[in-house]
């Protein structure tokens, strides 16, 4: 896997790329307080059928740790990865913090998703905030980003909620079922609220691509064009 440093102009993000450079783009969002290898356990899968697109997203890992953090942000910065890389349309997996991303993005640049992938992606609905407590040691990402978007999860705005009908990616939503910490009826109204959206229930709790790669590789396939050999 080739990683390369890509200057988008407001930062310099890590990308870790694999797979046939001739291949249709796909591109994996990692989950808050993670980097793109948590993506290891079927990012190889993925690279065998598809080009693979792995960023460390702003405040993570190798990318910049600019103290600036929002999911707007975030989706922000993708855009501009893209156009670095001269990636016109392609499909976005994201989990948890990276579907809210991914999502974002799927509702502001409808015309640059050809196919969506939620991976126990918190709603956009309200809820308690409540204060993390840092853990001992070093970290790989900057813990000032956990405070920035939790606050933004305890309140998100009413368009990131309105503005899942604007997405006209077809939409897959994996849910983990009752061992998540992720409210699952919020999940399934979430992929009601999206056109094309539907929902997949993997039961295996929040880390649904880690706890069971094999299912989830499967159900990916199955729904990407050219999955299925």
């Amino acid at each position: 896997m080739e990683l390369r440093l890509i200057d988008t102009g407001d930062v310099r993000l890590a990308c870790r790329v694999s797979g046939d450079p001739d291949g249709p783009p796909v591109v994996l969002l990692h989950a808050l307080g993670e980097t793109s290898t948590d993506w290891d356990a079927v990012a190889e899968e993925f690279a065998a059928r598809w080009r693979v697109y792995v960023p460390d997203l702003r405040g993570h890992g190798r990318s910049d740790w600019p103290g600036r953090y929002s999911f707007e942000l975030m989706r922000d910065d993708v855009l501009a990865l893209l156009n670095a890389l001269r990636l016109d349309r392609v499909t976005l997996l994201g989990h948890s913090m990276g579907g809210v991303v991914a999502h974002l993005f799927a509702q502001a640049h409808p015309e640059r998703v050809e196919r969506l992938v939620l991976e126990e992606v918190p709603a956009p609905y309200p809820r308690d905030h409540k204060e993390a407590e840092r853990p001992d040691g070093e970290l790989d990402f900057d813990w000032e980003v956990v405070a920035a978007l939790h606050a933004e999860l305890a309140a998100p705005p009413e368009q990131w909620r309105t503005g899942l009908a604007g997405i006209t990616a077809p939409t897959l939503v994996i849910a983990g079922g009752s061992r998540s910490h992720i409210p699952q009826d919020q999940l399934a109204q979430m992929a009601r609220l999206i056109p094309g959206g539907r929902l997949l229930t993997i039961p295996s709790g929040h880390l649904v691509h880690a706890e069971r790669p094999e299912d989830f590789t499967a159900a990916v396939l199955g729904f990407l064009p050219g999955g299925r050999r």
